[in-house]
C-alpha cells in the first residue's frame, strides 16, 4: 500500500527516537532515520525492523548540529523517498549531571563550563532550530503542508535546579516551536513539540554516574509522579502518533506535557 506520508526522525538509534520510528512505521508512514556516525549499527537493525513491517526506511548519518549536514540529510530524504511530510526533530543529550550553574561552597571550582555549554545548546537548541528550519523549507516548496515535532522537556517547562543548561535548552525548544508554528502556518504546517517528564531511556538511566545514583533518581522521580511511575519511550511515541496524523490538524504552536503529572500546565 502507498505510505501515509514521508517521515523522519532524529535521534533514532535508541530510546524515545526509536520507539516514535517503529510507531511511525506502523502507522503507515515510510521512514528515514537519523543519527550520529557512532549508532550506525543501531541504525542498521531499526532499519531492518521498519522494513519488517512492510515500510520502506532508510539511514541517515548526521550531526543535527551542523546546518550542512542537515540541509543534506533532508536532500537524502527527498531522493530516497519523493519527500517529506514529518520531521520528528528528536535528537538531544542531557549535558552534565547535577552540576551547578554557580558553586557557591568552598572550593567553589564545580561549575558548568562554557564549552558544556555551548555541547549542549547546540545540538538540543541549534540541531532542533536546523531540523525546523530545513524541514519546513522542503515542505513549502512541495505545497503540501506537512508536520514538524520538536523534543522539549519538563525541564523546559520548570527549570530543573543543577541541570541550569538543559533546562535552558528545551525552554528554547518551545520558544521555536511557538514562532515556527506562526510563520509555517500559512502554508499548512503545524509546528508543535512534547514535554516528555521522566521516561526510562538510556539518556536517563546513563544520567548519573553509579547504579546507586541511577537507582535513587529512578525512584525520586517516580514518587514525584501523581500516577507513581516512569513513563516510557513507547508513551511518547503515541503522541507523536497523534501530532503526526490529520487529526491533529487544528493544534500548532503547542508544547504538550506527558509527565505522569509531576507538573501542571
Amino acid at each position: 500500500m502507498p505510505p501515509k506520508g514521508i517521515a523522519l526522525v532524529t535521534g533514532a538509534a535508541q530510546g524515545i527516537g526509536r520507539s516514535v520510528a517503529l510507531r511511525l512505521a506502523e502507522d503507515g508512514f515510510d521512514v528515514a532515520i537519523n543519527d550520529i556516525p557512532d549508532k550506525s549499527a543501531e541504525l542498521d537493525t531499526l532499519v531492518e525492523e521498519i522494513q519488517q513491517k512492510q515500510r520502506k526506511s532508510s539511514k541517515h548519518l548526521a550531526d543535527v548540529s551542523q546546518e550542512e549536514s542537515v540541509k543534506e540529510m533532508v536532500a537524502e530524504v527527498v531522493k530516497a523517498h519523493g519527500g517529506l511530510d514529518v520531521m520528528v526533530a528528536n535528537a538531544g543529550i542531557a549535558g552534565p549531571y547535577r552540576t551547578p550553574l554557580v558553586e557557591c561552597t568552598p572550593p567553589l571550582h564545580q561549575s558548568i563550563s562554557a564549552e558544556q555549554w555551548d555541547k549542549v545548546m547546540a545540538v538540543n537548541a541549534r540541531g532542533t532550530f536546523l531540523c525546523y528550519k530545513h524541514a519546513g523549507l522542503q515542505m513549502i516548496a512541495q505545497g503540501r503542508g506537512g508536520r514538524i515535532i520538536g523534543a522539549s522537556s519538563y525541564a523546559g517547562k520548570k527549570a530543573i535546579a543543577l541541570q541550569s543548561v538543559y533546562s535552558a535548552s528545551k525552554f528554547a525548544v518551545r520558544g521555536l516551536t511557538q514562532a515556527a508554528a506562526l510563520e509555517f502556518g500559512p502554508h499548512g504546517i503545524t509546528v508543535n513539540a512534547v514535554a516528555p517528564g521522566a521516561i526510562v531511556t538510556p539518556m536517563l538511566t546513563g544520567a548519573a554516574k553509579t547504579a546507586e545514583q541511577t537507582e535513587m533518581l529512578l525512584d525520586r522521580l517516580k514518587n514525584a509522579a501523581p500516577l507513581n511511575k516512569l513513563g516510557t519511550p513507547e508513551d511518547i511515541a503515541n503522541l507523536v502518533s497523534f501530532l503526526a496524523s490529520k487529526e491533529s490538524q487544528f493544534i500548532t504552536g503547542q508544547t504538550i506535557s506527558i509527565n505522569g503529572g509531576i507538573y501542571f500546565d
